[in-house]
């Protein structure tokens, strides 16, 4: 079992449900469905078929401030070709904002992720003239790229409106924001949403860099999106930002996601290079939580393969781990707990840690520790059960404990019942104090031989209700 999560991107190549099926058992943890392409209906497709086979959590992808190209035919393109891109539905080649009065002739215009360059030669009255530097073909929801400009879009589209309602219809636990800015972008998010949802930022341009520190403040898991971010910073800033913001979100306990072009090659191909299997093997020693792969599971010829690899290099990998937290000073008893739990493991011959918690923010705590022992989250709530499967090295499980009045005692017993522990395991618990139902609040750690626990009592405190 390896400790890296994967997530992977249903398409073409896997939206049926013996391809899911076959994605859960090589080890896939959680599943994106990109808004960029298809509709609604395809959207509760692909939640259903998830949902038949997995607990695993499902995230929507928004396109929010970023521009796409929208379009119902697909056009070839050769060095010197012109085509026109309007602003409004009316045309052949629309894009998805509108941002008329901003862009000027001669000003640079990319698609899909820098494949296609391209240069304004005119501007007519809701329209503009590109002209190809390049050969490639465009089509319906391709990202556009501007270099040269800052270009200022509402951060939601009617249709991301549309579809987030459809979400929380639906039950998705994820919601990430391409192009997140700023803090304001994902309080915005936040505000249309239940506390049961949890927020993904997608870091893909200059501002979102930029402003990462207070991204990371209020975000639920952030997502390196390196192949926009390669074209808004140029590409040879993309490696030192990716460890900047990996180590930045193991420091504040926020789970981080890197993606794009992972293992671009088996798309069409049954291996991948060696160039990306270092590249892969960098993010996880650098402290990622997950790996996400986009074409290799949504279109790819090899997506089974691709998760397989993944695993592969998860298992070489994760051992030559060595992880240091410094210089945080924190007064949440949380974070204070889970330094000592990190020195607990490394002092003592500790087998497992198991986190009793109602957030799953003590379990985040310890994991940015990267401590070789597994971590067991147990929670009572389903939508915490789902959202912690995302996190490096956590196991959840969901059994309300908070009717016990022994909760440790009780989920020993549990898991133990149910294979998670063992009678010869020397476990670490962690343990909520008695505060309000949505407040963490962990101040007990309590270090149990399984063997020695009379786990054959459980003692049900008086009048406590079950939160479901």
């Amino acid at each position: 079992m390896t400790k890296t999560k994967i997530l992977a991107t249903v398409g073409p190549s896997t939206n049926k449900p013996d391809k899911i099926k076959a994605l859960c058992n090589v080890g896939v943890d959680c599943f994106r469905v990109n808004t960029a392409y298809g509709n609604r209906n395809e959207y509760s497709y692909i939640y259903d078929v998830v949902r038949e086979s997995t607990d695993a959590p499902i995230v929507f992808d928004l396109k929010g401030p970023e521009v796409r190209l929208n379009g119902e035919k697909s056009k070839n393109l050769v060095v010197g070709s012109e085509f026109e891109v309007g602003f409004n539905k009316d045309y052949s080649f629309y894009f998805n904002h509108d941002f008329y009065n901003q862009i000027s002739v001669g000003d640079r215009v990319y698609i899909d992720n820098g494949e296609i360059e391209t240069e304004v030669v005119e501007k007519k009255i809701d329209s503009v003239i590109l002209e190809s530097l390049g050969e490639g073909v465009v089509y319906d929801g391709k990202g556009i790229n501007f270099p040269d400009l800052e270009v200022e879009t509402p951060t939601f589209t009617e249709r991301d409106r549309s579809l987030i309602k459809h979400g929380l219809e639906l039950g998705v636990d994820y919601y990430a924001l391409s192009f997140t800015r700023n803090k304001q972008d994902i309080v915005k998010l936040k505000s249309m949403l239940n506390n049961e949802s949890g927020v993904i930022a997608k870091i893909e341009n200059k501002r979102g860099l930029e402003n990462f520190k207070e991204i990371v403040d209020i975000v639920d898991c952030v997502m390196v999106a390196r192949g926009d971010l390669g074209i808004e910073v140029s590409l040879e800033k993309v490696p030192l930002a990716q460890k900047k913001m990996i180590k930045i979100s193991n420091k504040h306990g926020v789970p981080v996601i890197t993606a794009t072009e992972v293992l671009e090659s088996m798309i069409e191909k049954p291996t991948p290079t060696r160039a990306e299997v270092s590249d892969a093997a960098n993010a996880i020693l650098d402290g990622t939580d997950a790996i996400m792969l986009s074409g290799e599971t949504s279109i790819g010829k090899y997506p089974v393969k691709s998760v397989r690899m993944i695993k592969k290099i998860s298992k070489e990998i994760e051992p030559a781990i060595k992880k240091e937290i410094n210089g945080v000073r924190s007064k949440k008893i949380p974070e204070s707990i889970s330094k000592a739990v990190y020195r607990l493991c490394q002092d003592m011959d500790i087998d497992k840690v198991v986190a009793l918690s109602k957030t799953g923010y003590t379990s985040r705590m310890i994991s940015r520790f990267r401590i070789k022992q597994p971590i067991i989250t147990v929670t009572p709530y389903h939508s915490v059960f789902r959202k912690q499967k995302i996190v490096y090295g956590v196991q959840t499980i969901q059994k309300n404990y908070l009717n016990q009045k022994n909760p440790i005692l009780y989920v020993a017993g549990e898991l133990k019942k149910k294979g998670y522990i063992d009678r010869e395991d020397t476990v670490l618990f962690t343990s909520t104090s008695k505060k309000p139902l949505d407040q963490e609040g962990d101040n007990i750690i309590e270090i149990h031989k399984i063997n020695e626990l009379k786990l054959n009592k459980t003692n049900r405190k008086y009048n406590r209700h079950d939160p479901r």
